[in-house]
């Protein structure tokens, strides 16, 4: 029970088969990494993101040193990885595809990959001062974000705590939460039977492994304390694309209509056949959502003022 509560936080049972029967794939640059039960699918890009020093940077932030990534040119887009046993590479086609537009700033969050775990409480405030220290550092004056999963609320809170740093933000499988709907341990004995591959790459590239299940530990306790409504969202500014799979389990369809309410400028779109990972399952929508939002200025993404029957 306490495995299959465990997966049911981090990836579907369709996904889990597909690993338990075969080892990530092999090819080019991509051999160097795998997402989290990826399974016998193809990578989603050539292109090692997370473990890629070659355009890697370091910055402090308070006790913990953070790893992130910089590609192309243009007006800057920061992504923001899912937690637990999310990574960069997961969202490779989604950062290939922004990256031909845009400066594309890719962070590995505190606990995950090449970014040291550090000593203070986990907080959303404490990961939105992480992206401040990537800012100050890259001196951005204002950005997109990208986010998914804890990625996506720490661009929330970002949005929130800076909303002059914040031209837009692309939130993927974040609704409102109630405490103790995430609970359970994310134990790495398990993740091992689940993945082994992953996780042997994931020690490899760590710069605390021996931290891994305490930081882990911790998580789960962050998150199952965690609650998120109106006070946040009714605190954002800066127009929110908000996309959510039709068969997401951890942020539900209702609970991001909830937030879509919540939210004073808001774009919602619902991916068929699509789980929490929706930018893997149904990649062709998710980009289409994407590049329509980004096609507007700021001001017109404005949206019709929302019928109260919807409220």
């Amino acid at each position: 029970m306490r495995l299959l509560n465990l997966f049911r936080q981090f990836y579907s049972s369709g996904l889990l088969l597909a690993c338990l029967l075969t080892a990530c794939p092999l090819s080019g640059l991509a051999s160097e990494l795998c997402y989290f039960t990826q399974g016998s699918k193809a990578a989603p890009s050539s292109i090692p993101y997370g473990n890629n020093p070659e355009q890697g940077h370091y910055v402090t932030a308070e006790d913990a040193k953070l790893y992130y990534e910089v590609y192309g040119e243009g007006s800057p887009v920061y992504v923001l990885h899912g937690g637990g046993v999310g990574t960069p590479f997961e969202m490779g086609a989604l950062i290939d595809y922004l990256r031909a537009q845009h400066q594309v700033i890719v962070l590995s969050s505190r606990g995950h990959g090449r970014s040291q775990i550090g000593h203070s409480a986990l907080t959303f405030e404490g990961k939105a001062e992480d992206v401040l220290a990537v800012f100050r550092q890259m001196g951005t004056d204002k950005a997109i974000l990208v986010g998914f999963s804890d990625g996506a609320y720490t661009a929330l809170k970002f949005a929130s705590l800076y909303p002059d740093k914040v031209d837009r933000v692309i939130a993927i499988g974040a609704g409102t939460l109630r405490k103790g709907f995430f609970s359970g341990e994310l134990n790495l004995d398990e993740l091992e039977k689940i993945d082994s591959r992953f996780v042997q790459q994931q020690l490899k590239i760590r710069p605390e492994p021996e931290r891994w299940q305490e930081f882990a530990s911790a998580y789960m306790r962050f998150w199952s304390q965690m609650e998120v409504g109106a006070e946040l969202f009714g605190s954002i500014l800066a127009p929110v694309l908000l996309i959510v799979g039709d068969e997401d389990d951890h942020a539900p369809v209702k609970t991001v209509l909830e937030a879509h309410q919540l939210l004073q400028n808001s774009r919602l779109c619902v991916v068929p056949h699509a789980w929490h990972t929706a930018f893997l399952d149904n990649f062709e929508v998710v980009r289409a959502a994407i590049a329509d939002f980004l096609s507007k200025s700021a001001a017109q993404t404005s949206g019709s003022k929302k019928l109260s029957a919807n409220n």
